[in-house]
């Protein structure tokens, strides 16, 4: 492209941000949801909250579904102090096979989450997993609802994992689907330290 042509384009492109960026003067916390069949779900909310952590913001990790298991994501917050870090889950759902401990176990999950909601302290709180306690129906978003959004007006929620239901993404203020291209795992790699573990 010759830069004539190109600094035209930047240009206009220059005055159009410009408007949207005066329009959206607002401040409030924002509802996001990271979905979709695509790797990168919750590595995008933990970088959100190195981001907040880069700001002096507090920031509560509650994992449904994942087990308490070693992994870089934990090892890395639990060495920040204004980091809660809770693995509420115990494992992957074909590994329990038992709907009402499941169910239990999310609602306990549930319990610790709604601790952080309700407390203005707590700048971000990451429900990492969720959709996925909500597509096997081990909680409910109708239940959960208020909870998420009568939180602090300041705080920041991030909704994580594959089936995101419908009435949640009409409640979020900002949804993103993964979508899956390729992944390793189907030519036989395994998870490894760094990229998934």
């Amino acid at each position: 492209m010759e830069s004539h042509k190109h600094n035209l384009i930047m240009k206009r492109r220059k005055a159009f941000m410009a408007q949207r960026i005066a329009r959206a003067q607002a401040e409030k916390g924002v509802l996001l949801v990271l979905t979709g069949d695509g790797k990168g779900k919750s590595s995008s909310a933990f970088g959100m909250a190195v981001r907040a952590l880069g700001h002096g913001m507090r920031v509560a990790i509650v994992q449904f579904i994942k087990a308490p298991m070693d992994t870089g994501e934990e090892r890395f917050f639990r060495q920040f102090e204004p980091v809660a870090f809770h693995a509420m889950g115990e494992g992957f759902t074909w590994d329990t096979q038992n709907f009402e401990r499941d169910q239990a176990t999310a609602q306990a999950g549930w319990q610790t989450a709604k601790r952080y909601l309700q407390d203005a302290d707590w700048d971000m709180v990451i429900l990492d997993e969720l959709c996925v306690a909500l597509a096997y129906h081990y909680l409910d978003w109708p239940s959960l609802r208020q909870d998420v959004l009568n939180r602090p007006a300041h705080q920041h929620v991030i909704i994580t994992g594959r089936g995101a239901p419908q009435a949640l993404i009409e409640d979020a203020d900002t949804v993103t689907e993964m979508r899956l291209v390729k992944h390793a795992f189907d030519a036989g790699i395994k998870a490894q330290k760094g990229v998934e573990l």
